[in-house]
């Protein structure tokens, strides 16, 4: 235990431990399809995740949680979990003794016998019998009563949670700065959208750092659909906790608005040789935050009316990225986000204040994105920007690459193209009016087209007369 600011005591990231931990080396042999070469920005389409080439993926170790047998190797005290077991029966009324333990995530025979000594102890009664010699328990009165008392200590009745060394070891076995893509998995990631080979080769690098980067430049240019994209370059799942147990508290920390979760690997029937289910396999998380962002969603979130603590942005995007959205135009000013972050930044580890006062020193593990169509060096100072080692300007498209996206988008929106229609819009709308291309004007106006199609009941087709109404209303004050 080690002081920070005089009198805070300060849990500090604990070196990795085996405990309930295993991994394993699983070979790949099948190549990736090389994506044809793009050379600008385009389309917002859903794209998979990508697949690695075999010599990037050999020999990679893959993080599992292993199957707990007993309450040590799950890492939790039992009277944590028999308050969780205490609460489970007070929500769901009656239930058998393996679904609590399926509910809960906890491992079987423990679980068991637990539930045997509270209905000695006269907390709980047989309701009835289940299957294979299992029965259905419920609450007696003294069992409720003792169930709301630990419902008004702590609301949290999910999976249980993970001991915070154990999330501390999988953070650091799954670390984003173990990846590095190449030009293959960056060409796979952004084949959805048209980007330059200039583009990339300045994106790989900053990629392949896991530190951070500023993306900077017009809006409309395509610099959230970039940021959106680029943990797809990694390529692999990771495992996380459904929450975290820390000095007492419970630190909720899946989120199904930022996590997505994919398949389970199913059950092992080899005994001992089975997964956590306290854990779960998600995609490496995007999380973007925008004008919403405040000093306070930094921190943990505790409720006072549930007792429960919510993970802030930064832990939930452990192991993938952070996008921060129109950075400088959030309700905190960013010299706020600068003194906050300045050290973890750097040092790659963050300080969250748990509700009891004690501070805990959890990893940074994630690539900070700062996309933002202001000038970096007018938000922040060189301290700041030195510790964010890449700073890319996303420019406007030239007038070849704005006629190839306007031929794709018509593709893809169903629009007949016709070249002599967009030479007309170019010449009267761009050229005539000294406006500037923008990346987002093809998807936008041919929307309009189909919009007005909508509403005159016809097909929508593109003609002078229709670009030349679209555009009054688009560029009315462009």
């Amino acid at each position: 235990m080690t002081i920070l600011d005089g009198q805070t005591p300060v849990t500090p990231v604990p070196k990795p431990r085996s405990l309930g931990l295993h991994a394993v080396t699983q070979p790949r042999s099948q190549a990736v399809a090389e994506a044809p070469p793009a050379e600008m920005l385009m389309s917002e389409t859903p794209n998979s995740p990508v697949e690695e080439t075999p010599q990037v993926a050999a020999n990679r170790t893959v993080f599992l949680p292993k199957e707990c047998e007993t309450y040590a190797e799950a890492g939790l005290p039992e009277t944590y979990i028999e308050a969780l077991v205490f609460k489970h029966l007070l929500s769901v009324g009656v239930c058998s003794g393996r679904s609590i333990a399926m509910d809960l995530c906890l491992p079987g025979k423990p679980t068991i016998d637990l539930i045997t000594g509270l209905k000695n102890r006269q907390y709980v009664v047989y309701k009835g019998q289940a299957s294979m010699g299992d029965f259905e328990y419920m609450l007696t009165e003294s069992g409720r009563e003792l169930a709301n008392r630990y419902l008004e200590e702590c609301a949290y009745c999910g999976p249980a949670p993970v001991p915070f060394d154990q999330y501390v070891s999988s953070v650091l076995a799954q670390t984003i700065q173990e990846e590095n893509p190449h030009r293959e998995q960056l060409q796979k990631a952004f084949s959805d959208i048209l980007i330059s080979d200039f583009m990339l080769d300045r994106l790989g690098p900053a990629i392949n750092s896991g530190r951070g980067l500023f993306l900077y430049g017009e809006p409309g240019n395509g610099k959230t659909s970039i940021a959106e994209r680029i943990t797809r370059c990694f390529g692999t799942e990771i495992w996380i906790p459904y929450a975290i147990h820390a000095d007492g508290e419970t630190i909720q920390l899946y989120d199904p608005q930022c996590h997505e979760m994919t398949n389970t690997i199913p059950p092992s029937i080899v005994k001992g040789n089975g997964l956590d289910t306290r854990w779960i396999r998600i995609k490496r998380p995007t999380i973007i935050v925008g004008g919403e962002l405040t000093m306070q969603s930094l921190e943990l979130q505790y409720d006072p009316e549930t007792k429960t603590t919510e993970a802030p942005f930064q832990l939930k995007s452990n192991c993938g990225t952070l996008v921060i959205d129109d950075f400088g135009r959030q309700r905190m000013n960013p010299v706020e986000l600068l003194n906050r972050w300045i050290v973890p930044l750097e040092k790659r580890y963050d300080y969250l204040t748990l509700f009891n006062g004690k501070k805990l020193q959890v990893p940074f593990d994630q690539l900070i994105v700062f996309s933002t169509n202001l000038e970096p060096r007018d938000l922040v100072d060189d301290a700041f920007l030195r510790r964010i080692p890449y700073k890319i300007n996303v420019p406007d498209p030239t007038e070849s690459e704005y006629r190839t996206l306007f031929k794709m988008m018509s593709e893809q929106f169903e629009v007949p193209f016709d070249e002599a229609v967009l030479d007309h819009l170019i010449n009267k709308h761009y050229q005539e009016a000294g406006r500037p291309f923008r990346c987002c004007h093809p998807r936008d106006l041919i929307t309009q087209i189909i919009n007005r199609a909508k509403y005159d009941g016809t097909e929508a087709t593109p003609t002078n007369e229709h670009f030349d109404f679209a555009c009054e209303s688009y560029f009315a004050l462009l």
